[in-house]
């Protein structure tokens, strides 16, 4: 989804606690443009249908709301790489829910992490994320886009590498339904320096000829508690990790990525911290930023 105007698309992942609409709430309770949500738990396979005013609650209050775009993530017990066929079955049965709630709510993006290919190798991985992707669109059209993550590159995770995701795109036979969320901490983490002015741009080229820009098409936005090729998922606030603040500087001033959705991860006990966060994104825009995006 993107606008007809320029805005600063910057939100953050909120909880569904209450109903879904609720989450749309908290978020604008934070000041956000842009929301990040689970359609259901995201520790259980099975959810129970969501009830007609269930769906109509939610898509009123998008209506009425402030928000430019709504993001959804999926379980994190989906593993389409796997190597026992009895998880990827129920990950591709799980994904396919995720998809069909997701189109019934009108929301355009579902977030999914590629996946463990738990001591197969990287090869194998890849084939089974591509061939239960395809399954799952088989199983149900829908106008929701799949966006694969980047991942940090814990053990046997696959997506760390660019090369990685776009080997997943390049085997399915749905490439238009597949796109990329890249996180910041979890790039970083693997090995791709946006912290600097120097290593900043040799990134985002890398991801255009390997990926493409076109494909990316959601942000998240976290500092990473970690080093520089730690391989190790542990996000911060913004400017406080070893990202730090020229990095998000750098991104949040980036022109190529002013229509795409910015959505924190970071630590959070209360909804204070989202909007504290949001703030710190806020005071890293230079005024030619903000006088493009109405700030």
């Amino acid at each position: 989804m993107k606008n007809n105007h320029q805005t600063f698309l910057i939100g953050a992942h909120m909880s569904i606690e209450g109903g879904l609409e609720k989450a749309l709430e908290r978020a604008q309770m934070v000041g956000s443009t842009t929301v990040q949500i689970f359609t259901k738990s995201n520790r259980q396979w099975f959810a129970k249908p969501l009830k007609k005013e269930e769906v109509e609650a939610f898509k009123n209050r998008a209506k009425d709301s402030n928000l430019q775009h709504i993001t959804a993530h999926a379980c994190y017990l989906i593993n389409l790489a796997s190597s026992t066929a009895e998880t990827r079955k129920l990950s591709i049965n799980a994904l396919t829910l995720e998809l069909e709630r997701c189109d019934l709510l009108n929301i355009p993006y579902l977030v999914v992490h590629p996946g463990s290919h738990t001591g197969q190798g990287i090869e194998n991985g890849i084939k089974y994320i591509a061939q239960g992707l395809d399954e799952a669109f088989e199983k149900r059209e829908t106008k929701t886009m799949v966006l694969l993550e980047t991942m940090a590159g814990q053990g046997t995770s696959v997506g760390s590498k660019f090369q990685e995701l776009a080997a997943i795109r390049a085997l399915s036979t749905h490439k238009n339904r597949i796109g990329f969320c890249v996180d910041t901490c979890h790039i970083f983490a693997a090995g791709y320096d946006i912290s600097q002015d120097e290593f900043y741009e040799a990134t985002w080229k890398s991801f255009d000829k390997t990926i493409g820009l076109e494909h990316l098409k959601v942000i998240h936005l976290n500092d990473s508690k970690t080093k520089l090729s730690a391989c190790v998922d542990r996000h911060e606030d913004l400017t406080k990790g070893t990202i730090g603040k020229r990095g998000f500087e750098l991104l949040l001033n980036d022109s190529r990525f002013f229509d795409i959705p910015k959505i924190l991860e970071t630590p959070k006990a209360s909804l204070e911290d989202d909007a504290r966060n949001i703030m710190t994104a806020k005071q890293l825009l230079t005024l030619k930023t903000k006088s493009t995006l109405n700030l």
